[in-house]
Formats: structure tokens, C-alpha cells, sequence
């Protein structure tokens, strides 16, 4: 009888397997605690640097968003142009932009010397009219206590800060100065006139390079965040257009019917400060209060209930409707955006902190996974 030949019963494979399993490594606990924290410290000097800049170079970085808001515009009413009279959309661009030059010069050659003149005279009566409530209020204790606090851009006796300012400051106030001296209020207007234009007519060009700067297998997200950022920006700047129509020619004919000098000018005035969400409308009121207290008590009373049944109807009738259709942006975190940076950035900064917030918030929201129902408060 031949010997019986003795196999293993479990396969090859299997005996392999469990072979590299046992010759792997186990992972050491401090390996991968040094690459969180390397990986922590990427992030923190990431943001770190990202602060800074905005911090030392927040000027030009206002500069180039407002010139960003710009092209926005200017491309989608180039958009709307092309579909409605099927143009090409260079000639779309020109047409747009041709339009609004020929509509511009239209408004400074009827209404110019007319604006001009009642500027002009409207900051005589608000400079003698805040001279006369200044000598009103030194008349008595709490008054005097009351410009003892205001700065002196306020008409108070507070010279605000000491002489001692840091570096940082010192490096901020110096790129703020030289992007001033450099172009001043007019030159930089012209860079934000211009380089919107080439944004708006290639915008293709410049959004490629920009995703250039991402890694391959996050260009389609950043692609989709760049594009519902400016969707935003868009939907923000119509419908605040509306509302700032609508405010300043409502104040304009309040003031007129109330008998309060300048109503033009101070319906301009109302409805440029309500490009400013919140903040713009207590902007706007004060020259024209001023400007009817000069009058009379019972005038100054009527504009400030005309003011407050305008704000009061663009609060809860106008804005509803707009955001149905734009952007839905919480008033505290409006608030809060614009003290943050007018704070960082100055008056560039709080003009232009809404539109900025509201392109962040819709990136934010659409970057970030929706919360469950198990999660909501």
C-alpha cells in the first residue's frame, strides 16, 4: 500500500495573506500625532498669512473688488444684452457700456448744475447747522459732556488716540498712504473703471487663471464657488439697485412736499447712503433732519417720521420681496461684517462689506455640508 501523502488543508493564498499580515507594521501612535499637528500648523499658518494680507494690503485688495464687483455687472447686463437683441457679446459689452456713458453724461448735462449747485449748498447748511447745534450743546453741562466724548470728525473736542501707534499700524497706514498719494480718489476710481472693464470683457481669461492656482482635483470645486460667487454678487447689486431707487426718489418727494430746501440733493444723498444696509439709512437721515430742524421744529419732526415710515416700508415690504429673488443675508451678520471691516479696512471696507459678505456666506453655505435635522437647534 503506497504512503498516504499529507497536504495542508488551507490554501496557499490564504497562508500568504496571513503571512503579510503578520509582517506589516503596526502604526506607531506618534507618527500620527506629529502629522496632525503638522497638519494643524499648515492650516494655522495658512489663515495666519491670509490675515495678514488682508490686514497690510487690505487698500488694494479693496481696489480689486470693487473693480470685481464691476466687471459683474457690466457682464451680466452684457448677458441680458445679448439675449434680448442676439449680439455677439464683445458687441453686447460695448453697447452696455455705451449706454451707461451716454445716460451718465444725459444726467450731468440736465440735472448736473442743478446737483452741483444744491451740493454745494447743502454742505454750507450742514456746516453752519452743525456749527449752530455745537454752540447749542456747549450752553449746558450735558452737553458739554456729550463733546467732550464725540471725536472731532463729529464736531466734538475728543482728539481720539495716542501718539504711540505699532509697526503693524504703521505698515497698514503706509500702503493706505501710498495707494492715496499715489492715485488719489480720482486716479483710483479710474483704475476700478478700468480694470473692471477687462474683467468684464475677458472674464474667462482671468477666472482660468485664477483656478490655475488650485491643485487639479480641486479646480471643479473651486470652478463651482467662484461661480455661485458671482451669481451673488450679481443678485446682491440689482436688488440693492432697486431698493437704492426707490428710498432716494421717496425722500426726494417727502422732502419736497414737506418743504425742506434741497430735496433733490438729499434724495441723492438718501438713496447713495442706502448702498449701505442699515448704517446707510441713519447716513442718509441726518443732513436732512439737520436740514429741517434749520427750518423748524415741526419740520425736523416731519422728516424724521418721513424717514422713518420710508426705512420702515423698505425694511418690510421692499426687502422681503427683493431677497425673494436675491440675496437673504441676516441683519446681525450685516452688522457685524461692516463694523468688522470698516474696522480692518476703513470707509472702503464698510461700503463695500455687504457685497462681500454676502459673496462669503453663499461660498461658505455651498462649500458646507446642509445640517440634519438631529443637528438644527
Amino acid at each position: 500500500m503506497p504512503p498516504i501523502a499529507v497536504t495542508d488543508s488551507k490554501p496557499a493564498a490564504s497562508i500568504e495573506k496571513r503571512e503579510s499580515r503578520h509582517e506589516t507594521p503596526p502604526a506607531d501612535p506618534r507618527a500620527i500625532q506629529l502629522a496632525k499637528i503638522h497638519a494643524l500648523l499648515q492650516k494655522t499658518i495658512l489663515l495666519t498669512a491670509v490675515i495678514l494680507s488682508i490686514w497690510l494690503l487690505g487698500p488694494v485688495l479693496m481696489v480689486v473688488f470693487a473693480a470685481t464687483l464691476l466687471a459683474v455687472i457690466l457682464h451680466n447686463l452684457a448677458l441680458l444684452a445679448q439675449r434680448w437683441i442676439r449680439l455677439p457679446y464683445w458687441l453686447a459689452l460695448t453697447l452696455v457700456v455705451v449706454i451707461l456713458l451716454a445716460a451718465f453724461a444725459g444726467l450731468i448735462w440736465s440735472s448736473g448744475p442743478t446737483i452741483a449747485e444744491q451740493a454745494t449748498r447743502l454742505r454750507v447748511a450742514l456746516t453752519t447747522q452743525a456749527y449752530a447745534v455745537r454752540a447749542q450743546l456747549g450752553t449746558s453741562e450735558f452737553g458739554r459732556t456729550l463733546l467732550d466724548y464725540l471725536p472731532q470728525a463729529l464736531g466734538g473736542t475728543q482728539t481720539g488716540g495716542s501718539g504711540g501707534e505699532g509697526m503693524g499700524s504703521r505698515i497698514a497706514g503706509s500702503m493706505t498712504g501710498v495707494l492715496s498719494s499715489a492715485f488719489g480718489a480720482v486716479g483710483t476710481l479710474a483704475v476700478i473703471l478700468i480694470a473692471g472693464l477687462y474683467f468684464a470683457l475677458s472674464p474667462a481669461l482671468y477666472v482660468n487663471g485664477l483656478l490655475r492656482l488650485f491643485p487639479t482635483a480641486h479646480r471643479p470645486t473651486a470652478r463651482e464657488l467662484l461661480l455661485v460667487a458671482g451669481r451673488t454678487l450679481w443678485a446682491w447689486t440689482a436688488g440693492q439697485a432697486l431698493d437704492m431707487f426707490v428710498v432716494g426718489l421717496l425722500s426726494a418727494l417727502g422732502l419736497w412736499f414737506i418743504g425742506v430746501p434741497l430735496a433733490l440733493a438729499l434724495g441723492v444723498v438718501a438713496g447713495l447712503a442706502n448702498f449701505i444696509p442699515y448704517i446707510g439709512a441713519f447716513i442718509g437721515a441726518i443732513p436732512a433732519i439737520l436740514l429741517g430742524l434749520s427750518v423748524g421744529t415741526r419740520e425736523g419732526l416731519m422728516v424724521l417720521g418721513l424717514y422713518t415710515a420710508i426705512q420702515f416700508f423698505e425694511g418690510n415690504v421692499m426687502a422681503p420681496l427683493i431677497q425673494r429673488h436675491a440675496v437673504q443675508m441676516p441683519p446681525g451678520v450685516t452688522i457685524l461684517s461692516q463694523t468688522v471691516f470698516g474696522t480692518i479696512l476703513g470707509l472702503p471696507g464698510l461700503i463695500l462689506a455687504s457685497p462681500l459678505t454676502a459673496a462669503l456666506l453663499a461660498v461658505m453655505d455651498r462649500a458646507s455640508p446642509p445640517l440634519d435635522e438631529s443637528d438644527r437647534v
